[in-house]
């Protein structure tokens, strides 16, 4: 590997920081532009914590495959056993701001490491869960509140202040491998269940994941390319541009305004019609996913298919949404700002039609049929959703700006799952929770049309 390539690795990224950002490297006044960089080292970055974050998060993903096997093992009904997902959504909701506020202030890493750490002891500690609470504890607060520091807003910011002109496609990138990687790791999940059990499995992957940490420090970088002498999608400078953190700062908001990028503080957001409007839209989504997705394996096995085989079935499900978190992202870098909502719309819509389509038709067909459509349509909301917030709000308090949205969600997203299983407990079929599922992707559609660009108001324009 070229010395070109290492440099940004082993520059000194202790930094002073002002409150407006600006700041200078104590390794000098400037950093030298003069070696050439084969690849971009925010690929590299995204690349990278892409592939550990679907490790780390790799049995949530597979959480419905452990649903049935902990819920028999600990003598819990479906609702029952939904709770510690509940737990984990209503946790998740004042954690996502507190990361978003410490990544704004002081940089994503050890937000991510310390998140990851806590993760990896919860699926450790997973071995040893022998009652209902210890399992909503270590399941819902330990497990899930670490995942979701680690592996979220946090790096989501960290890629938003990456790139900009490309930061569609570094989504794509970044979903996509996260969607591979997850429909990889489903069928291997669902084998290692039923060979080793749900308690080695959890100490298996808790230890691989622990394994994986590492990668996280050297990775995650603290502060924005621009500290690094670098611009956003690693755009060259003007010859004889001061390479001062100062100046490339400046350079930095120019290059984002070029993009017709404006920077919003949290205040100015929140105070935006269409910051509302994306949140009914996230709201949805997480109720859907956090209601629909972890039953999917019961509701699978529960017409006769092996779990191994409805692992696998999910493991396609995971496999469409690929092309779709691509093509959106794609998409989404090529045209204006203002229709990057339809995209959304889209998403919803075609999720409303693939549970409409399990609704209308529950044979083997219209499983696949939901599969597909679910996959394609949920998977490319959340790398949209990012994008759009990042292309609405820029990137001075992304962190904050989406992790508010979360506290939002988080008290629908709590009943969703134990919503979900109640239902089958009480009428012995999903059906009414689909049809509800399906009825909010719809409404959800409705809400991102008016998802309009935000305008500052003249009095925040005069605002520093």
């Amino acid at each position: 590997m070229s010395h070109g390539l290492l440099y940004p690795l082993y520059i000194r990224e202790q930094v002073q920081v002002f409150p407006d950002y600006r700041g200078y490297c104590e390794i000098g006044d400037s950093l030298s532009m003069k070696k050439p960089r084969k690849i971009y080292l925010g690929w590299w970055i995204n690349i990278v914590t892409s592939f550990v974050s679907s490790i780390l998060g790799g049995l949530n993903t597979g959480a419905s495959l452990l649903f049935k096997p902990i819920a028999t093992d600990l003598g819990l009904d479906r609702t029952g056993a939904s709770v510690a997902s509940g737990i984990g959504t209503l946790v998740t909701g004042p954690l996502f701001p507190l990361a978003g506020y410490l990544t704004d202030k002081f940089g994503p890493r050890w937000v991510v490491f310390g998140g990851a750490l806590v993760a990896s002891g919860g699926m450790i500690l997973l071995t040893f869960v022998d009652s209902a609470w210890s399992y909503y504890v270590v399941w819902g607060v330990v497990f899930v509140g670490g995942l979701n520091f680690a592996a979220s807003v946090a790096i989501d910011a960290m890629v938003t202040n990456w790139f900009v002109r490309k930061r569609g496609l570094a989504f794509s990138v970044r979903f996509g491998i996260m969607g591979a990687t997850n429909a990889a790791v489903l069928p291997l999940l669902s084998w290692l269940i039923e060979s080793q059990g749900w308690r080695q499995t959890s100490l298996i992957w808790g230890l691989v994941a622990l394994a994986c940490i590492p990668l996280f420090m050297v990775f995650v970088k603290p502060k924005r390319p621009e500290y690094y002498g670098l611009l956003p999608d690693g755009a060259s400078p003007t010859p004889g541009t001061e390479t001062t953190a100062e100046n490339m700062m400046l350079k930095g908001r120019e290059y984002a305004a070029h993009i017709q990028e404006t920077e919003f503080t949290f205040k100015q957001a929140v105070r935006t019609p269409t910051y509302w409007m994306i949140n009914i839209g996230w709201v949805v989504v997480t109720t859907i996913f956090s209601g629909f997705s972890l039953h999917i394996v019961p509701f699978l096995t529960d017409k006769g298919i092996s779990p191994i085989a409805a692992g696998s079935m999910v493991a396609l499900m995971t496999f469409f949404t690929i092309p779709s978190r691509i093509f959106g992202g794609l998409v989404a870098d090529r045209v204006k700002k203002q229709h990057i909502r339809f995209l959304l719309v889209a998403s919803l819509l075609l999720t409303s039609a693939g549970i409409v389509a399990i609704i209308i038709s529950p044979t083997i067909g219209g499983i696949y049929v939901l599969l597909i459509l679910y996959g394609l349509g949920l998977g490319a909301y959340t790398p949209l959703d990012i994008l759009l917030r990042g292309r609405y709000f820029g990137r001075k308090a992304y962190g904050l700006i989406q992790g508010l949205s979360t506290i939002i969600s988080a008290p629908i997203s709590f009943f969703a799952p134990i919503y979900t299983g109640w239902i089958y407990e009480t009428t012995g079929s999903y059906t009414t929770a689909f049809i509800l599922f399906a009825v909010l992707a719809a409404v959800g559609a409705v809400a991102m049309c008016f998802a309009r660009v935000p305008r500052l108001s003249p009095s925040d324009s005069q605002r520093p």
